[in-house]
């Protein structure tokens, strides 16, 4: 298979590198950048532990090919921690107890950072719709709800 060129920008990084055309963007993030924070869940869009952000809007990195990111800007939880210290949103995540498993957690933070850089005080419907696509087994996303609200 043919491999093409592609730039674009991770956590502030530019990037350009060579991919294959049925390569997914959580492939290239996981594989190819090191980034293995943005999880592998289900490879069908459904449970939203792969989600990303993606010129401001949550991405779901499974189902994007890598190639459509040229001249892109992507967020990954990488690179929401600033200096060592967690950004507010993740350590509202840790004083609420809504990292259980762990494992859903980045991609629910990557779709709480898209719903706050677009609404900075939401209600806890909007948390909720802002959350929708991702899944949690271990929470019962009260606590989930309560540590988005908290860190606005």
């Amino acid at each position: 298979m043919r491999k093409h060129s592609v730039a674009f920008q991770v956590n502030g990084a530019d990037y350009e590198i060579f991919v294959e055309p049925r390569e997914t963007l959580l492939q290239v993030l996981r594989e190819k950048l090191g980034l293995t924070g943005t999880k592998q869940g289900c490879d069908l869009g459904d449970c939203g532990a792969c989600t990303v952000v993606v010129e401001g809007k949550p991405t779901l990195a499974c189902l994007t090919l890598a190639i459509e990111m040229e001249g892109k800007e992507i967020f990954t939880i990488e690179g929401l921690s600033s200096n060592g210290k967690l950004n507010p949103l993740q350590q509202a995540f840790m004083d609420e107890g809504a990292v259980q498993c762990g494992y859903c957690t980045p991609g629910m933070i990557m779709s709480a950072t898209a719903l706050l850089n677009h609404n900075p005080h939401p209600t806890e419907e909007e948390v909720r719709r802002g959350l929708a696509g991702n899944l949690c087994r271990c929470t019962g996303y009260s606590k989930i709800i309560k540590a988005v609200i908290k860190s606005t």
